[in-house]
């Protein structure tokens, strides 16, 4: 009997490096929202609740490349006609369905371990999450503003594990405010992918098919503004005031509004929007503008 060829080093390279871009590591950065609860709960220099939080957010990072894995391999054949996505490993066949599919498991594998150290509400989450990306790539993506929310839902859950995950309740304004950002990142994409594949936009996702730039952007305009008024709100309420112990949180307004309006100029004038992971970390205003968004609220949160 004949032994299975063994793969060079150069074939055992290439598949590794198919493997990690399977897993996008570049929107892990997505997995920081996480923090969130440890940042505005003012547990940052707790070293026990960093370690959690930490560990939350690795939890997610795993959980959502195996999604990302589960729906490359359901969308290897859109995704070839995609001018943008026919580069995945899966659309190239670089990487066999086998071989993913494995890869999915082990990612999903270490997540459920992962939840489970962090206890049942963080394991309960997790399943929320999953049950989400499934219902997400069978159904909810081909259906018109339930595809929308439905992505928006997945970074509330975030905010909500950072939380279960320190054991810090999980304010109101953070989950709305979360949710209505997600969906001005989620419904850019949506333009982007509208202007970017033309008449072929209906093949790579049929809910496209029930919208219009036009329509798009009059949705990026209510939430946009949503965000940025929720924002200002937050950081004004006397509530927030008496619960984080300062008043001056009004003073990272301005970072909101121009990471906002930089992100509506890069979608608008330079049609960015098909990724918000590799903008913030290709944009460097957009860039210096949410690290000292982040930079502020620690000075005011804590010094």
């Amino acid at each position: 009997m004949n032994a299975a060829p063994k793969l060079n080093d150069s074939q055992s390279t290439g598949q590794l490096a198919a493997m990690i871009r399977l897993a996008r590591p570049h929107q892990w950065i997505k997995n920081a929202l996480v923090l969130a609860a440890l940042i505005f709960g003012q547990r940052l220099f707790v070293f026990h609740d960093v370690v959690l939080a930490v560990i939350a957010v690795v939890a997610f990072c795993a959980l959502s490349s195996a999604g990302y894995v589960l729906n490359d391999i359901a969308d290897r054949a859109a995704d070839r006609l995609n001018p943008e996505k026919c580069d995945r490993p899966l659309a190239r066949g670089d990487i066999t369905v086998a071989a993913a599919s494995r890869a999915a498991f082990s990612l999903a594998a270490i997540a459920a371990v992962l939840s489970i150290v962090l206890g049942g509400e963080f394991v309960g989450i997790a399943l929320l999450y999953v049950a989400l990306q499934f219902g997400y790539s069978l159904w909810a993506k081909h259906q018109v503003v339930i595809d929308v929310i439905a992505v928006a839902a997945g970074f509330v859950l975030r905010a909500f594990a950072g939380g279960v995950a320190i054991h810090v309740e999980v304010s109101p304004w953070l989950i709305f405010i979360t949710f209505v950002l997600a969906l001005f990142l989620v419904l850019a994409r949506r333009r982007h992918e509208l202007i970017a594949l033309g008449d072929d936009a209906v093949a790579h996702r049929s809910a496209l098919s029930q919208y219009s730039v036009r329509l798009v952007d009059q949705m990026i305009s209510i939430v946009a503004g949503a965000t940025l008024v929720s924002y200002m709100i937050y950081t004004a309420s006397a509530e927030v005031e008496a619960k984080l112990g300062t008043r001056h949180l009004y003073l990272t307004a301005p970072f909101v509004a121009f990471g906002i309006l930089r992100y509506l100029y890069l979608i608008d004038e330079r049609n960015e929007g098909g990724d918000p992971a590799s903008a913030l970390l290709h944009d460097r205003p957009l860039m210096v503008a949410v690290a000292l968004w982040v930079l502020t609220d620690v000075a005011l949160l804590y010094f």
